[in-house]
């Protein structure tokens, strides 16, 4: 049963990096499709769309962050926490990212129609943005209390 458990602290400890990647890949991706069909349809402007589709690759950043900070020993008295914060800081990360890559894909096909509110298109991927970064805060305080931290 302890092995369970210390498996169990081990996938938390890594489960923010690696599905912090997932998200970016998928909101990246996303977006990223909205901007290829932009560039398509346009006469200029093309770095903007292809800088917008990157904005959900900080996500992973976020997962690298936390995977470091969660990482020290795994013990039976620390895994559940090590594997709670890491799994559902990850499950944040990931719909954020996939939220984002869908608020950055309807900027990209606003401002392909309406140049002009090119910024103001920008404003909803932001805000998700900032429930990325409320996950991301909430796991690095939250792990300052989990035992055994070096």
């Amino acid at each position: 049963m302890n092995e369970l458990v210390i498996a169990l602290g081990w996938v938390g400890i890594f489960a923010p990096m690696a599905i912090g990647a997932v998200a970016s890949a998928i909101g990246c991706g996303i977006a990223g499709q909205a901007g290829i069909g932009a560039i398509l349809e346009t006469e200029g402007g093309y770095g903007r769309y292809i800088g917008i589709s990157a904005f959900p690759s900080t996500f992973v950043i976020y997962g690298i962050v936390v995977m470091f900070t969660l990482d020290r020993e795994v013990t039976p008295e620390n895994a559940g926490g090590l594997f709670g914060v890491g799994l559902f800081a990850g499950i944040a990360l990931l719909y954020c990212g996939i939220w984002q890559g869908r608020a950055c894909a309807s900027a990209i096909n606003a401002a392909k129609e309406k140049p002009e509110i090119f910024g103001l298109s920008l404003a909803p991927a932001a805000i998700i943005e900032g429930f990325g970064v409320f996950a991301f805060v909430f796991a690095l305080v939250i792990s300052a209390g989990i035992p055994g931290a070096v």
